[in-house]
């Protein structure tokens, strides 16, 4: 298999780097990639490119890039192939999940199309006080805040990148991106599409700079230039808790939208769909190795019906086909390297020291872990406190909702949480008590839409994203107030 050779894309030109870094698939182990690694000098011509082309890009007509992002729409359904090739490869997901998340990118791209005819603004009535004075009714706008650092994680190595892109292009922000260097290839691959889409649409009256959407991988040290560089006006990062917290420490001045993840829990009431309830939770618990930040990981059943549901869980978790990722009935991949290997593993032992019980799972063949569940789990343990992102659920009895309730805000994290029961009431509550940024009603956390607003609280992060939302983080308002007499 001849290996890609992904060089950076800075102002519509392909950039060769003398330091180059080879990627290996996840599963076999085999060299995949070449990927050429940006030097200073390459970061400081694409952040002087951004810096540029930001005034012009901002005046592009709501038209233009809403033909462009409908256009890169299509060229993502016309390439699906080719991203499905390239998640499986690098990142180790599984054929499904990789035809699913193509369909996500296209519906990402197709919303921030219909958004970006909507941007604008709002009209405020001021006579609102006894000053006498009278004012016309207020006209708020939004504008473009400026270039966008975007940085993205593996595990959704398409649509992660396209809740960066597309709400950036809709809005008017050139946007200066930094892929996951486990899995750069579909971030490459949408460079292409963009340079392509441009020069296509682009007419003598508008043409969008290429400037405005560039790619390069480089090391942390490179990247960090980029943080603190003031003609870098937003922040829009999605990874670990740890990094993410230290790049907010770095950013003086910028705006920040940080997704940072976290250690999701479902809710499973007495008076819960048991049966729906074990098939969501092993879908969402084990799906893509559960390397996913909304992944289920804490299952907090209720007392009366826990040995019920467990069998239920158990069987449907038995079900599950973990493997090689390219074969289409494959559910559980490889995690992505040996490092995660090696601390999920630990964990896993470190929560048997401590008294857990593995139900099931608990083993590994090469990358990839079995489905795992556990119970008895300390909560000091860190395969239930911190964020385990692997293919591993603990199982929790409680007795009451409050209870329950109280069990997830224990959390450090607050990202989304799951709540399977019939009664409205107990909906209402978990939703006015639960410190999360989304509860989803009888399914699992494991659930995002592209039009929602998505983020969470505590350490899971600042800001929201979600087409629309993402729009207004790299905006800013401005309003006009008229003094009519």
């Amino acid at each position: 298999m001849p290996l890609s050779n992904y060089k950076s894309y800075i102002n519509g030109a392909w950039v060769e780097s003398k330091e180059t870094t080879q990627l290996r698939s996840p599963y076999s182990g085999d060299p995949i990639a070449t990927v050429h690694m940006a030097s200073e000098e390459t970061l400081e011509k694409a952040m002087a490119a951004s810096a540029h082309a930001s005034e012009g890009f901002r005046k592009i007509s709501r038209y233009m890039k809403s033909k462009v992002l409908l256009m890169m729409a299509q060229e993502i359904e016309a390439h699906r192939p080719d991203f499905i090739k390239k998640m499986i490869d690098e990142a180790g997901k599984p054929y499904a999940a990789a035809d699913v998340e193509v369909n996500r990118a296209v519906q990402t791209f197709t919303i921030a199309a219909e958004e970006a005819k909507r941007y604008g603004g709002d009209v405020i009535p001021l006579d609102v006080d006894a000053s006498g004075r009278t004012f016309a009714p207020a006209v708020s706008y939004w504008f473009a805040r400026g270039p966008v650092l975007a940085i993205t994680p593996f595990n959704f190595p398409l649509n992660l990148v396209a809740h960066k892109v597309a709400p950036a292009i809709a809005v008017g922000c050139p946007i200066l991106l930094k892929p996951a260097p486990q899995a750069p290839g579909c971030s490459y691959l949408l460079a292409e599409i963009f340079a392509k889409v441009i020069a296509l649409a682009g007419d003598t009256r508008e043409k969008i700079n290429p400037a405005c959407f560039q790619v390069l991988n480089c090391q942390n040290q490179v990247i960090s230039r980029a943080v603190t560089d003031p003609r870098l006006s937003i922040l829009s990062f999605t990874g670990s808790g740890k990094v993410g917290w230290q790049l907010q420490a770095q950013a003086v001045g910028k705006k920040l939208a940080l997704e940072l993840g976290g250690n999701a829990a479902v809710i499973i009431h007495s008076d819960a769909d048991l049966k729906r309830a074990a098939q969501r939770a092993a879908a969402g618990g084990f799906g893509y190795a559960g390397q996913s930040c909304i992944s289920v990981q804490r299952i907090l059943i209720q007392e009366d019906v826990a040995k019920e549901f467990t069998n239920l869980l158990l069987k449907e978790t038995a079900a599950l086909k973990a493997g090689d990722p390219n074969q289409k009935d494959v559910t559980i991949g490889p995690v992505i390297d040996e490092s995660a290997l090696i601390r999920i593993m630990k964990w896993i032992d470190e929560a048997k020291k401590d008294g857990a019980k593995v139900l099931a799972g608990g083993t590994k063949i090469q990358n990839v872990i079995h489905p795992t569940i556990l119970t008895d789990v300390k909560h000091s343990s860190q395969i239930s406190c911190e964020e385990v992102f692997a293919p591993v659920v603990i199982v929790e009895k409680y007795k009451t909702f409050e209870e329950a309730l109280k069990s997830v805000n224990s959390s450090k994290f607050g990202l989304q949480a799951g709540v399977f029961t019939q009664d409205t009431q107990l909906l209402y509550q978990a939703l006015q008590t639960l410190e999360v940024g989304g509860v989803v009603a009888n399914d699992v956390p494991t659930y995002r839409a592209d039009n929602m607003p998505y983020g969470g609280v505590k350490e899971s992060g600042l800001g929201r994203e979600g087409v629309k939302y993402a729009m207004e983080e790299f905006s800013e308002r401005r309003t006009l107030i008229t003094w009519v007499g």
